[in-house]
């Protein structure tokens, strides 16, 4: 009987849980007639206003998006609520409008845009360029100065005339343009050494022949080994010939290879020749040059008798410097082919502080074994060096590739607070802080350029292009000079 009432019990909530429903039913179903009902003026709000309700609706979502993340669920009846949008509006009435996951992207570049402040126009009603689009790409100029030079190269159609292709080269750009300046700089320094010495500038009280003031602009020429194992050499040799330079700073393989190519050749080989191979052979490659190791073994032969007299002029009083030994080298040579011997004969003084780092340091590390106690000082040229650049009126640097030969000669020039001019050719950059790299307002910074200077640095490698500097330089300033010296050898050259 109990479980019978029960089931009676539970029968009837069953009715009652069913007639509630039935009611609940009815209620959404007259809540819907009225959403029906109220339907159109809300669409009709919507259509007044798309951004608004757009607007409405990121907002909302991203509330949502705070307050929980949808499961996988709700987001597929967000996709579909996101299709009800392109249905007709009975359906869109009895669904729900969700609002996108991707909301707060959605936000984020929307900001984008305004920030951007980036009016995209509807193309179908504006086929107008945006104006943020125009002031973007085509933002007007400002006037440059009325001097600025236009671009302009050589035409072929003059015929062929190096002079003035290379004039051209200034206006060329790149470079060329930077070689068209170092033209200009270098007339500079050739101006500026002819202007006469004035009579309180004449420098007769100095001993010393070659740090001597001669001209009105002292020129220093710096250059790396590779310069005299190339053709480069007979360049260097004839402005050294001709005195137009005053001093020369190089390493110890600028000083050996000329001295070595008096006694025997350089060869023209690859850069791809195998190492291997010519090191069995006995022959030394310097880039794509060859250079067989007798030639060195003549080197020492040459050499070694000078090193026993040197020494046996030590013991009598002499100090030997870097700069003296190259010049007697240069006088033993007696070889007209040489850059030494014309920088003898001209009193023009060589400085190589690194003397003992090539095949020479090799020939005197050699003879402290059979005659030992030869010694030379470097710290005596340092002096010299910069008693040269001190006493310059005006100073002109022209340094071929980096390293010591270009610290060493500005860090003289430092003495003077900098040099007046300067040309500077290698292929080094900057961008690791090497002193070779540096361009020339680095050495401004340092005092070693003058801040005034017009001073130059062409990126390029040195023997294809200082041989053309100095034919559209020296060359025609050799020719053009009028006074000519007889020396009592009867040599006619021009002191420039």
């Amino acid at each position: 009987m109990e479980t019978q009432k029960s089931a009676g019990k539970n029968g009837k909530s069953k009715k009652k849980g069913k007639s509630a429903e039935g009611s609940k039913e009815e209620d959404y179903d007259s809540e819907s007639s009225k959403v029906d009902n109220n339907k159109k003026p809300i669409l009709e709000d919507s259509e007044k206003s798309d951004k608004e309700q757009e607007s409405t609706n990121l907002k909302k979502g991203a509330k949502r998006k705070k307050k929980s993340k949808k499961p996988a669920a709700a987001k597929g009846q967000e996709a579909n609520a996101r299709k009800s949008d392109t249905e007709p509006e009975s359906s869109q009435a009895n669904t729900k409008t969700e609002v996108p996951v991707d909301t707060e992207q959605s936000v984020k570049q929307d900001d984008e845009k305004k920030a951007e402040n980036v009016t995209i126009k509807d193309s179908k009603s504006d086929h107008q360029v945006p104006e943020s689009l125009i002031n973007n790409v085509l933002k007007h100029s400002a006037p440059l100065p009325s001097t600025t030079p236009t671009v302009k190269g050589y035409d072929f159609n003059d015929g062929i005339n190096y002079s003035a292709l290379f004039r051209s080269y200034k206006h060329s750009g790149f470079q060329a343009t930077n070689f068209g300046l170092a033209v200009e700089e270098i007339l500079r320094m050739l101006v500026a050494r002819r202007i006469p010495l004035e009579e309180d500038q004449e420098d007769n009280l100095e001993e010393d022949e070659f740090i001597r003031r001669r001209h009105g602009c002292t020129i220093f020429l710096g250059y790396t080994s590779n310069m005299a194992s190339c053709g480069v050499r007979e360049t260097i040799r004839f402005l050294a010939e001709h005195r137009m330079i005053d001093c020369i700073v190089t390493t110890a393989g600028g000083v050996e290879e000329d001295f070595i190519k008096c006694l025997a050749p350089t060869y023209v080989g690859d850069f791809h020749l195998d190492g291997k191979t010519l090191r069995d052979k006995g022959i030394n490659r310097i880039g794509n040059l060859l250079v067989p190791n007798d030639n060195y073994c003549l080197f020492e032969d040459w050499v070694m008798p000078i090193l026993d007299k040197m020494l046996e002029e030590q013991k009598k009083g002499v100090l030997w410097t870097p700069s003296k030994v190259i010049a007697r080298l240069g006088e033993e040579i007696n070889n007209r082919d040489s850059i030494y011997y014309w920088a003898a004969k001209n009193k023009i003084p060589v400085f190589s502080p690194a003397l003992t780092d090539g095949s020479l340091g090799d020939m005197m590390y050699f003879h402290s074994f059979k005659n030992p106690g030869l010694v030379v000082d470097i710290v005596s040229d340092l002096r010299r060096l910069n008693t040269i650049a001190m006493k310059a009126i005006r100073s002109g640097v022209i340094i071929i590739g980096g390293g010591v030969v270009k610290h060493h000669i500005c860090n003289a020039n430092l003495m003077r607070n900098g040099a007046d001019f300067g040309v500077f050719l290698n292929t080094a950059s900057e961008y690791d802080g090497s002193d070779s790299g540096a361009r020339p307002d680095e050495a401004v910074s340092w005092g070693k350029i003058r801040k005034d200077s017009k001073a130059v640095k062409i990126f390029a490698e040195a023997s294809l292009v200082f041989p053309l500097l100095v034919a559209e330089t020296f060359v025609p300033w050799l020719q053009s000079v009028k006074e000519e010296v007889k020396r009592p050898t009867g040599e006619v050259y021009f002191d420039c």
